[in-house]
């Protein structure tokens, strides 16, 4: 039986559900759609992310040329795509992996019902994430809005499962063979697609996943405390190989399992807050309008758009976040660290909307994931499930001195103030730095001005 396997977010040829079951019904051809619908929207037309998933594509291509065979690329709209290439191959079902953000899932549902009418089948499956939101359900069958219990449950399930880790084997051998004069390495996508080529700090593809997944093995029992320091290499640097899938969930599972140690725990812990933000955005969607809470959509920010555009240039007078901010927009890249540094600052000491901060991430980063993004906006402005209070506002200033407090990372990123020394840096005087700009707002009486503005909700809660 021919087959047709759509890959989107799972950008590789190991441990993928979809293909492995795709190559077990017959053979199976592979395709990938740039989708009109999102490159559309996109202004920046060097957008890194484009360069990284045909760079990881590329790799696929290379690698599936051995067996003679090759990915279709298409441009356009899958709900017209998708039927129409299914319709040409002659294939009798469809297979691609589950999507859970609110396009994707009305996307796939188009689609189903396009195949359905030809008479062709369509199946998805789990893949992203390793465990789905009926899979870690409370006692009484609910869903969990709070972290901590939801995490013991993940865990308790994966302990019951005997911790079984599933390996879907994929047998490159009976993909279809034939010759694609379109192919990812033959043709000048970039020119069709309207954008330039633009490569990042990090290069796609599963080559470089796994070498930095190795690369991290042997630092994951440093990671608690290594992880919280942007100016050494304490994180993985895997964000965006997960993002497009060049790593499965379940490599990082493997990988956080196999070590006891507190690093370990900590890794895991944060796979399963990935597993959390996907079962909230899956079973709330409404968290891409406003808040997860809704009465906290009750708060009015004053901030405008000049608060606004300091911190997105960089300008603000904060070092740690004018560090912050000037490396997202040269690299597309930002230490988790420092992501909550700079949304706490624009929606507690700035008072700016928090969603426009939402907003900027998801033009600017490389490993931009709408679950993620949005469950971590929803956190720092204290608006989503399990997020911190809102009494709790980070002072850039300790954040700063505890965090980066020889002053490397805002030296590397701020060379206005490179001058200074450890002490100096953090809070610098303006007469002994002149060429950098003064703070746009008192963050003490900004912190006064926070805790009114929020103190709403206490009148609304009474």
């Amino acid at each position: 039986m021919s087959t047709l396997c759509w890959v989107r977010r799972d950008l590789r040829l190991h441990d993928h559900a979809a293909l492995s079951h795709a190559l077990k019904e017959g053979e199976a051809t592979l395709v990938f759609v740039f989708d009109k619908l999102i490159l559309e929207k996109l202004k920046d037309k060097h957008d890194r992310r484009l360069s990284f998933i045909i760079d990881s594509l590329k790799e696929m291509e290379e690698m599936i040329r051995h067996f003679g065979s090759s990915i279709v690329i298409r441009y356009g709209d899958p709900v017209e795509e998708i039927p129409r290439l299914a319709t040409e191959l002659r294939v009798k079902n469809v297979y691609c992996n589950r999507d859970y953000e609110p396009y994707a899932k009305d996307r796939d549902t188009k689609v189903g019902k396009r195949l359905l009418a030809q008479g062709i089948g369509f199946d998805q499956f789990k893949d992203s994430v390793f465990f789905e939101k009926h899979e870690v359900l409370t006692n009484q069958g609910g869903v969990y809005k709070v972290f901590t219990p939801y995490k013991n449950k993940w865990i308790e399930t994966f302990e019951t499962s005997g911790k079984v880790i599933p390996d879907f084997t994929c047998d490159l051998g009976r993909l279809r063979k034939f010759k694609n004069s379109h192919s990812i390495l033959d043709h000048d996508w970039y020119a069709d697609l309207g954008f330039v080529e633009t490569p990042s700090l990090l290069g796609g593809g599963t080559t470089n996943a796994k070498k930095r997944l190795a690369d991290f093995a042997p630092r994951m029992s440093d990671y608690a405390e290594a992880r919280n320091f942007p100016a050494i290499p304490g994180t993985s640097l895997l964000s965006v190989y997960i993002r497009h899938g060049n790593v499965s969930v379940r490599d990082l599972v493997r990988a956080g399992t196999a070590r006891r140690s507190e690093g370990a725990k900590t890794w895991l812990s944060e796979i399963i807050w990935r597993d959390f933000y996907h079962m909230i955005l899956d079973m709330y969607p409404h968290v891409t309008k406003g808040a997860f809470k809704r009465e906290y959509d009750k708060v009015i920010f004053p901030g405008g758009a000049q608060e606004f555009k300091s911190w997105e240039e960089g300008q603000t007078g904060f070092p740690i976040v004018d560090a912050a901010m000037r490396c997202l927009n040269q690299t597309g890249m930002m230490h988790n660290r420092l992501r909550m540094v700079v949304a706490s600052f624009l929606c507690k000491t700035l008072l700016v909307d928090w969603k426009h901060g939402e907003h900027y991430f998801a033009e600017k980063l490389l490993d931009f994931d709408l679950a993620a993004n949005n469950g971590g906006w929803q956190w720092s402005a204290s608006t989503g499930c399990d997020a911190q209070p809102y009494f709790r506002i980070f002072n850039p200033y300790s954040q700063s001195e505890k965090f980066d407090p020889k002053g490397e990372f805002i030296r590397q990123w701020v060379p206005e103030l490179a001058h200074l020394n450890a002490r100096e840096i953090h809070k610098p005087d303006p007469l002994m730095a002149p060429d950098y700009v003064r703070p746009v707002v008192s963050y003490e009486l900004n912190r006064k001005r926070c805790l009114d503005l929020y103190s709403i909700l206490k009148t609304t809660e009474g």
